[in-house]
């Protein structure tokens, strides 16, 4: 009997010891599960819509029959970049409790036109912007397709738009695949994407992000070299690469340059267009100067003036001075006669002003 009840003692002994082993190592290792974990700490009203939200398989079919899914993903949520400031019904300010109000809405676009004016009461600069855009244009005219705000920010996951920075471009690709797939061959595009090169130009660097233009019009095409000017004027950005930052300067001072200033301040009907950046460079197909397919190579140049020109012969482009300052290696002879000109000029002024005062003094001497 002392045996068989040692034999328990010990048994029981054993197990709390387990119990308490157990107990100290789940103690131990339960804050780094936590941690790995993503944290979901949402307010009681968020809690309560997901209490129904978060079940993966909840949708509705619509009119269209199209069908809508209801699913929030908790963890997408909390990650986002309203997941801890925002609850359910700051945005969906229409529903206050369950049963929800019935909306007769045919499919799921309708849903998205019928909603995306709620971020206004929030981001109302970024909205008014919008209504300058071109989207909004096509949008105020019946066109569905067009996006609006959850098209490129996401609706329960938004989180910062250029973090990584190809997300911008990835963003513009829904709708734009075509531009997409030319700016990536360019030289700004693979140097975004393969090297992830945070200088070069992504769509909203040119074509802004709510308020974007019809890169169609006259005000838009005009104003293309102090867009372009943005970056290649930027003297600390463009010796990181060695590239000239004369490039503005010098095309505004050549006939191109002072034609388009001189339409830009005069003239609201243009018909006859003067070349700016983008035709001579291309516009999303822009490559190295030294490509052997440039457009402004000089095996290439005779047949890009040729868009404009015709009837140029292939001596035609001898006449540009590209982007180059004249010096003694690059034009010498028209170095050397601005050089002349600049010492004849004054010269020349300076010697018929002191003539003319010379012949004042002599006439007042002579009375």
């Amino acid at each position: 009997m002392l045996g068989k009840r040692g034999s328990k003692d010990a048994s029981a002994i054993l197990s709390t010891l387990w119990q308490s082993a157990t107990g100290i190592i789940i103690a131990l290792i339960l804050p780094f599960v936590a941690l790995a974990e993503p944290q979901t700490n949402f307010s009681e009203g968020v809690e309560f819509c997901l209490g129904c939200h978060s079940d993966s398989s909840l949708s509705i079919v619509l009119p269209s029959k199209e069908k809508m899914p209801l699913y929030i993903n908790p963890e997408e949520f909390a990650a986002s970049i309203h997941g801890d400031k925002l609850g359910c019904t700051d945005c969906h300010s229409d529903i206050s409790d369950y049963p929800h109000p019935v909306k007769e809405l045919k499919n799921r676009r309708s849903y998205s036109l019928a909603f995306y004016e709620g971020c206004k009461r929030c981001h109302f600069a970024n909205y008014t912007k919008t209504l300058e855009s071109i989207h909004y244009s096509l949008l105020s005219k019946g066109n569905p397709r067009v996006p609006v705000c959850v098209d490129c920010h996401g609706a329960h996951n938004v989180t910062r738009p250029d973090k990584p920075r190809t997300r911008v471009s990835q963003t513009c690709k829904k709708c734009h695949l075509g531009v997409y797939e030319t700016y990536s061959a360019s030289v700004h595009g693979r140097a975004l994407i393969e090297e992830d090169n945070p200088d070069v130009p992504v769509c909203t660097s040119c074509h802004h992000a709510h308020n974007i233009e019809d890169p169609r019009t006259r005000t838009f095409l005009l104003k293309t070299p102090e867009l372009c000017g943005k970056c290649h004027a930027n003297e600390r950005l463009m010796q990181k690469y060695g590239l000239s930052t004369k490039v503005l300067e010098t095309y505004l001072k050549d006939f191109h340059g002072v034609s388009v200033t001189f339409y830009k301040s005069q003239r609201e009907d243009i018909t006859s267009w003067k070349a700016v950046c983008t035709d001579c460079h291309g516009v999303h197909n822009i490559t190295k100067v030294s490509d052997p397919n440039s457009p402004v190579l000089k095996a290439n140049v005779v047949h890009t003036c040729r868009k404009c020109h015709p009837d140029a012969t292939t001596n035609f482009p001898g006449a540009w001075l590209s982007h180059y300052e004249p010096n003694p290696k690059k034009a010498p002879l028209v170095y050397y006669v601005k050089v002349f000109y600049k010492i004849f000029i004054p010269f020349t002024i300076g010697g018929l002003g002191l003539h003319i005062l010379l012949h004042i003094w002599r006439v007042a001497t002579n009375r």
